[in-house]
């Protein structure tokens, strides 16, 4: 196997929430040598307070889809002077699955992904998390901003109501709900029998909307192409892993991980 040289990360965020989650994790891998960027999705360029002050009927994000975000992150990548490493949580760590089809990178972790196309899961906390997000029987055309009690459910089980609370203010903001349709879509089609650089799935035995479950079957489909697919389960971690106290746990063996590929 070819080993790593790049020294590049690209940080790649979830719907739902800010770009500024990935704070930490780039002061990390910063202090271990590597450049780092996190941009944040078209019309998202904004705190999380300034975002959920937008007209849920009147913004160019309620038309935002998954194929303009995929496109605008390999647009950005391809101009890098060389081929980074993709880390994306959520909607994310998909579109790193997305993204290590075009050749345009040299390895991907996918932390608590969406699951590609196909793969999917009749767990209830999964379909109890994403009923209000898909706007089944509901316009599309405004956008979506999760309800405190959702956070609570989806992102933040377990923590304290204090924890709950501040964390939400520092990172929820609306989305829209074409997109997170698109993720049902063509759109987020994998070629899993397609040789790949070596992938990583990281997943939390208590997250609700991606469950460990799930992470795990999108891992499998891999298996059969030879190439390097690996996969981790941390005990007791929901889906807001990357601003847990306990964050620099995923983010150590991550570190760990692309050393030995070295």
């Amino acid at each position: 196997m070819k080993s790593l040289s790049s020294k590049t990360i690209v940080f790649i965020t979830g719907a739902f929430v800010s770009h500024q989650g990935w704070t930490n994790w780039i002061d990390f891998f910063k202090a271990e040598g590597y450049t780092c960027y996190a941009p944040p999705w078209k019309y998202k360029d904004g705190t999380p307070e300034e975002l959920r002050k937008l007209d849920e009927n009147n913004n160019e994000l309620k038309d935002l889809r998954l194929a303009a975000v995929i496109e605008q992150f390999a647009t950005f990548i391809t101009k890098l002077p060389e081929k980074p490493i993709l880390i994306g949580h959520s909607t994310g760590g998909l579109i790193v699955q997305v993204l290590l089809q075009k050749g345009i990178a040299e390895a991907g972790i996918a932390i608590h992904s969406v699951p590609a196309q196909g793969v999917l899961s009749f767990k209830f906390s999964f379909l109890k998390s994403l009923w209000g997000p898909l706007g089944l029987f509901s316009t599309i055309d405004k956008t979506y901003l999760m309800t405190f009690g959702q956070w609570q459910y989806a992102f933040t089980n377990g923590m304290s109501y204090e924890d709950q609370l501040s964390a939400y203010k520092e990172n929820v903001i609306p989305e829209s709900k074409r997109l997170i349709r698109d993720c049902l879509s063509s759109d987020a089609k994998v070629d899993f029998t397609k040789p790949h650089v070596p992938l990583l799935f990281i997943s939390g035995s208590t997250d609700n909307i991606i469950p460990a479950s799930l992470n795990y079957s999108n891992y499998k489909k891999y298996k059969a192409n030879g190439s390097v697919t690996d996969y981790k389960e941390f005990e007791g971690k929901n889906h807001f892993v990357l601003g847990l106290a306990t964050w620099k746990e995923e983010a150590k063996f991550c570190l760990e991980w692309l050393n030995n590929r070295n």
